[in-house]
């Protein structure tokens, strides 16, 4: 289905998560991208209050999804979309707080009005107080790349994103530098992100929201920049007879001594294999013979025994011979390790007297990562 449909009198905008189709009505031409972002706050905001968005739980708390709505929509414009304002507002839902409502008739929605509402920092709330003053930021970079049967790339790149866990009292503002900012090939900040400080000095200044939050994506395009982590050699043939013949080894590339781990290979066979015989040195497969989809997970990769899956295909007998060769969908992730190599240089804090404790992680994992055979 079409992100944008036009009707007569009404533009349909919708976006695909959870298996659900979340649809805006537009009754006057907008800006897609606006309608688009602030349906996928809609989502990030109902996995943050229910835990995770099924139809099932959206049917449960539907009361809620209302309230919810109500306050982040005022008269069909975004209003109050940060997570920590929206649970002053509206408490998120649990067994006691539902007997509660039920027994007296109350609702969720609180009386008061939030105090980060009134002031000029609205996604951060006055008065908070911690015992343990703390700031974490996960880089996180996804690598969407394809790879042809000679191994080279045909095409890669990297999004980005840095997601933050924020724990400090008062009103601190923040400073975040990175050692190398000129990687980023295009970004998109939180609200709280000062631009024309990133634009003049390319670090980031903030007051952050009281919890977790995005603070940047970014996309980095440069395909020189972007190392490929991990190998694939493999061998297919379907024109053997009595069957075919699948042969796949798989090893690490370029991850500096980082391990890679939650591997998973997935190749969707052709129509006419019927079941695979195969065996393997680490991990576990599985054929599903409806959908013809082969899935190994392989685990964490030892480089001392480099994983294998071999053995043989079985064919229906008087099919048509297969044309191509499919391709390998591939999934992993590796701690500690920006395969851009992105770095943060410091975090200064300033407003604030006390001295917080500060993290940072990088993770790389698969986006939409394909090998073709």
């Amino acid at each position: 289905m079409p992100p944008v449909i036009a009707t007569p009198h009404h533009y349909l905008i919708s976006i695909h998560r959870c298996c659900m189709f979340f649809v805006a009505v537009c009754m006057t031409e907008v800006p897609p991208l606006f309608v688009i972002e602030f349906l996928h706050r809609v989502v990030d905001t109902f996995e943050d209050y229910f835990s995770e968005c099924t139809e099932s739980i959206i049917k449960e708390h539907y009361v809620v999804v209302y309230e919810l709505l109500d306050e982040m929509l005022d008269n069909g414009f975004p209003l109050a979309t940060e997570s920590n304002i929206l649970k002053e507002l509206i408490k998120p839902p649990n067994i006691l707080r539902t007997i509660a409502n039920t027994v007296t008739g109350k609702s969720n929605v609180s009386a008061t009005l939030p105090s980060g509402q009134l002031s000029n920092v609205p996604w951060r709330r006055t008065g908070v107080k911690y015992t343990n003053n703390e700031a974490y930021f996960d880089v996180v970079e996804e690598v969407d790349a394809i790879i042809d049967k000679a191994g080279s790339t045909v095409f890669a790149e990297i999004q980005g994103y840095i997601d933050c866990c924020i724990k400090l009292s008062g009103m601190p503002d923040l400073t975040l530098s990175f050692m190398n900012p000129r990687l980023f090939d295009d970004v998109s900040f939180h609200p709280c992100v000062r631009f024309k400080r990133w634009e003049s000095e390319r670090f980031l200044s903030f007051i952050p929201p009281d919890g977790n939050f995005r603070l940047m994506s970014y996309h980095i395009g440069s395909q020189n920049i972007v190392a490929i982590p991990i190998y694939v050699r493999h061998n297919i043939s379907f024109r053997e007879a009595g069957g075919g013949r699948l042969d796949i080894t798989v090893g690490p590339k370029q991850t500096i001594g980082r391990t890679v781990e939650s591997v998973i290979i997935e190749i969707p066979m052709p129509k006419a294999v019927l079941n695979c015989s195969l065996i393997s040195n680490q991990g576990k497969y599985s054929f599903d013979p409806v959908s013809k989809v082969l899935i190994w997970d392989v685990g964490r990769i030892d480089t001392a025994k480099l994983p294998s899956l071999r053995g043989t295909i079985n064919l229906q007998s008087g099919a048509p011979a297969v044309e191509s060769n499919p391709a390998i969908n591939v999934q992993f992730i590796i701690s500690q390790l920006a395969v851009s190599g992105l770095k943060v240089n410091r975090l200064d804090m300033y407003g604030e007297k006390y001295k917080p404790f500060k993290g940072v992680k990088y993770i790389t994992k698969a986006g939409r990562f394909q090998i073709r055979m």
